[in-house]
């Protein structure tokens, strides 16, 4: 067997299939913990778990151990290959994944959201709808979603329009940029613009691949393949382009929105289907949605419009597209698709958690209520947006359960009296107060009689419903003595 068969067969590997003594073996096995893991064999398990990269284990890019650090990068390469476009901290990268269903692994580098301009906007107009895709976010349980990428449409077909255009996008913002044309003179023209920002080109077609090939290869940039529907056509189009030494390339079966979105979803679901199950290379590069083709329709009501986009975007970012390009900026339409994202692009083995701890909300003093939480990053943020909300003045203990929601928590003895018991020595809360009572959610209110035994403290039951926080303290502190 040659070595690049040899290499091909490791690569055909699942990364399930993949057992942490394969990675340990090609680990320096010194032991030194500058990963934070005990030993290179946990530091192993986590890698083939995707809980950590290959990055965080410096010594591995030594001199000494460039030959196993580059059989490792093979080991562990996603089916489908990760692609960078843009530079700086807002650089994109989109693909990089391993599997074809959630549940499987997790998925990794979330779907790029790109808002459009096109160059017969004037130069202001432009300008107004760059700050707006710049200033679009949304904090979502304590996480800040935002818009990744600006995508300029050649409308007028000139090549100076075009450049212009780019030109002034470019100067405007630091997001990564798309250009979009067909035509090798014009993308040329915006190229020259933008030579040190590494766009995204779109997009090689049968008609145009050679001279597209040539601009991508002359500025190092990475091209995106479009056929209309025609996935043979596609396979031969990236065959080429490999064989004129591009790799960094993105699919692009074509769009087609209301009666044609079958045909796209089955489209779309092939090519990563052949991808991570038949580790097809020709078809293990990242997928190109296009919501904004719902506008080419005759409906003429722009709310419908509106609408067909947030459909279309939001089945194709769950089918597996890694960018769309998108035009309305309305909060309504991008919101589902930020929220979506997120929540698809979470670690399905892992609930979403913030940190343990003790917070401290307004001014409180020796006498201000203690409350206690879980850390499930939901349960928290409603419980702090409704104490922010009333303005109360206390102290809120959260307690690590490992991301799970006080019920769940409850249910499965991760908030219990013996984990309230170390939060509060963990937290010092004694040395913060003068009393010796906690209110703890009305969920857990069959945690009271065993968490006071435990603690030693008072316990009062809060309501099961954050929101009621503010009257249930005016009714019950402080605490009456009793009678």
């Amino acid at each position: 067997m040659t070595d690049g068969t040899a290499q091909k067969t490791q690569r055909k590997k699942s990364i399930r299939e993949i057992s942490p003594i394969d990675v340990y073996k090609l680990l320096p096995k010194t032991n030194c913990q500058e990963c934070n893991e005990s030993n290179c064999m946990a530091f192993a398990t986590k890698l083939v778990n995707g809980e950590l990269m290959m990055s965080d284990c410096p010594p591995l890019y030594k001199a000494e151990y460039q030959a196993a650090c580059h059989e490792l990068g093979l080991l562990l390469a996603p089916p489908v290959r990760a692609l960078t476009f843009g530079t700086g901290a807002l650089k994109c990268t989109i693909g990089g994944k391993y599997v074809l269903q959630r549940h499987e692994f997790t998925y990794h580098n979330p779907t790029m959201v790109a808002i459009d301009v096109d160059d017969l906007m004037s130069d202001e107009d432009a300008r107004e709808r760059v700050h707006r895709i710049e200033q679009f976010t949304y904090n979502y349980i304590g996480r800040t979603l935002t818009l990744n990428a600006v995508a300029i449409r050649s409308v007028s077909g000139d090549p100076v329009t075009f450049g212009k255009m780019v030109k002034v996008v470019a100067g405007t913002t630091g997001l990564p940029l798309i250009l979009c044309s067909l035509d090798p003179v014009v993308m040329e023209a915006g190229l020259t613009e933008i030579k040190d920002r590494h766009p995204l080109i779109y997009a090689a077609i049968e008609k145009n691949w050679k001279s597209m090939a040539n601009l991508a290869l002359a500025f190092n940039a990475p091209l995106v393949v479009h056929t209309d529907g025609d996935l043979a056509l596609l396979r031969s189009l990236v065959k080429t382009l490999n064989a004129c030494g591009l790799t960094d390339l993105v699919l692009d079966p074509g769009t087609l929105a209301e009666d044609g979105l079958p045909e796209t979803l089955h489209a779309l679901t092939t090519l990563r289907t052949a991808a991570c199950r038949d580790f097809d290379e020709l078809f293990g590069h990242p997928l190109l949605g296009v919501p904004l083709a719902v506008w080419t329709s005759e409906e003429i009501s722009m709310d419908v419009l509106k609408w067909r986009e947030t459909i279309t975007a939001s089945i194709l970012m769950s089918r597996y597209a890694d960018l769309l390009i998108m035009h309305s900026l309305d909060g309504w339409v991008l919101l589902p698709q930020l929220i979506w994202r997120f929540n698809l692009y979470t670690d399905p083995r892992k609930p979403v958690s913030v940190e343990a701890g003790i917070r401290t909300f307004g001014h409180p003093g020796k006498n201000s209520p203690v409350l206690i939480t879980t850390n499930y990053a939901l349960t928290f943020f409603t419980v702090e947006s409704d104490i922010k909300v009333a303005g109360l003045d206390c102290y809120l203990i959260v307690v690590d359960t490992g991301g799970l929601s006080v019920e769940s928590a409850v249910a499965g003895r991760y908030f219990s009296a013996e984990s309230i018991v170390s939060a509060i020595k963990e937290t010092a809360v004694e040395d913060l107060v003068s009393h010796k009572t906690l209110i703890i959610p009305g969920l857990a209110a069959r945690l009271s009689g065993e968490t006071e035994e435990a603690t030693g403290w008072k316990i009062l039951v809060g309501p099961k419903d954050s929101s009621g926080l503010p009257q249930y303290l005016k009714e019950r502190w402080p605490p009456r003595p009793p009678a």
